[in-house]
């Protein structure tokens, strides 16, 4: 930064006066806590670099042999793409769907999308519609899983090897690398830092705060998300039909089943990303919108702390809905043995959708409405 910026706070409103920074220096808001920015030297060109080495091992995932199962003389093999084709001939096109747009489509648009803004700037040139892109990827962030798609890949081998073999292909170890590059190229993003780089005349603008919209929204979202819970939950998330006996399996039934074979660590992440995490984030959110509706005041840095752990941990629920995806992509053996999906996998995958949704809508400067004119532009008192 070349000079002191005034800019506000996007959870609590707050105006800040922005010292120059140096290198891996942070500015914090006073009030909230938030991180508003950090600085990295020449992070535009690191980001190119590793976007660009993200990209090549994306594309390098996709045309050769992700998994393959074998057992009783019989084997299956999958690549990312065609895993999406069986869901589809199953049925289960919506969860295809998420799962193409989560691991695949999402995190390939974020990466070109850097790429698009950063590598004319590296050249003399300002791209196109940088600002429109910059807010639109911004929102995106959070619905891309590459990471949390390879855990459950982990956990579904875990789940299967007891049961025969399995192979690990090129697409796999391509795949890894694509995630591991992806997920440190993200580490240099500051959306801040690109304003600055990108675009002129900043101005800050955020939404005018409506509190009775937020926090309606909020509300109906929450609804609907504990209405899914409950089938989510008793549901079969899957059937495996082993020698043509049909054995369906819950979440909880799985979350047992991993117990009892001595997977301990894998069986405590599925409940606590499966049922804890589900279920305590409709109880903070719940707590939190009542609390902003009601115009309580207390406890604020403790709430914010409850909203920004909704928002960090909500995404990773989505691994028991990879887990089912990889599992029905993989073993399909015929009479001999075959997973399908249950009703579970998709109201399941709507609870962690409406209740990352639900926390996006929630308006955390509702909890500092009486510490500053709502209005938003006035200096904070």
């Amino acid at each position: 930064m070349s000079k002191p910026t005034i800019i506000l706070c996007h959870e609590c409103h707050y105006k800040v006066k922005l010292p120059e920074l140096s290198h891996k220096q942070a500015a914090m808001c006073p009030r909230c806590g938030l991180q508003l920015t950090v600085y990295h030297h020449n992070a535009s060109q690191k980001i190119i670099a590793l976007a660009a080495t993200s990209i090549i091992f994306l594309l390098a995932s996709l045309p050769f042999e992700f998994l393959s199962f074998s057992s009783s003389g019989q084997s299956q093999s999958i690549d990312i793409i065609s895993s999406f084709w069986i869901l589809v001939e199953k049925n289960y096109g919506l969860l295809a769907v998420v799962e193409a747009i989560a691991v695949l489509i999402l995190p390939a648009f974020v990466l070109i999308s850097l790429l698009y803004l950063l590598v004319p700037l590296s050249l003399g040139f300002r791209p196109k519609n940088a600002k429109w892109l910059l807010e639109l990827l911004f929102k995106l962030l959070p619905w891309t899983m590459a990471e949390i798609f390879m855990i459950g890949v982990l956990v579904s081998l875990i789940k299967i090897m007891s049961m025969a073999e399995i192979g690990i292909g090129l697409s796999f170890y391509a795949y890894l690398l694509f995630t591991l590059f992806m997920t440190i190229t993200l580490l240099y993003v500051d959306k801040y830092q690109l304003q600055q780089l990108l675009i002129n005349n900043i101005v800050e603008e955020h939404p005018p705060i409506d509190p009775n919209g937020s926090i309606q929204k909020t509300w109906a979202l929450l609804l609907t998300s504990i209405l899914l819970y409950v089938p989510a939950n008793f549901l079969p998330i899957m059937h495996t039909n082993v020698l043509g006996t049909d054995e369906p399996n819950t979440i909880l039934g799985g979350i047992v089943i991993l117990w009892k074979m001595g997977s301990y660590p894998i069986a405590i992440i599925i409940f606590i990303a499966s049922v804890c995490i589900p279920a305590a984030k409709i109880i903070i959110l719940c707590w939190l919108n009542y609390s902003v509706q009601n115009k309580h005041q207390h406890a604020l840095r403790e709430r914010i702390f409850w909203y920004r752990f909704t928002e960090f941990v909500g995404r990773w629920s989505m691994i028991d809905v990879f887990v089912v995806a990889i599992l029905v992509s993989l073993i399909q053996l015929g009479n001999v043995m075959n997973i399908l999906p249950g009703h579970a996998a998709l109201a399941f995958c709507g609870v962690v959708i409406c209740t990352m949704l639900a926390a996006m809508s929630f308006d955390s400067r509702l909890i500092w409405s009486k510490t500053q004119k709502i209005q938003g532009n006035e200096k904070p008192v």
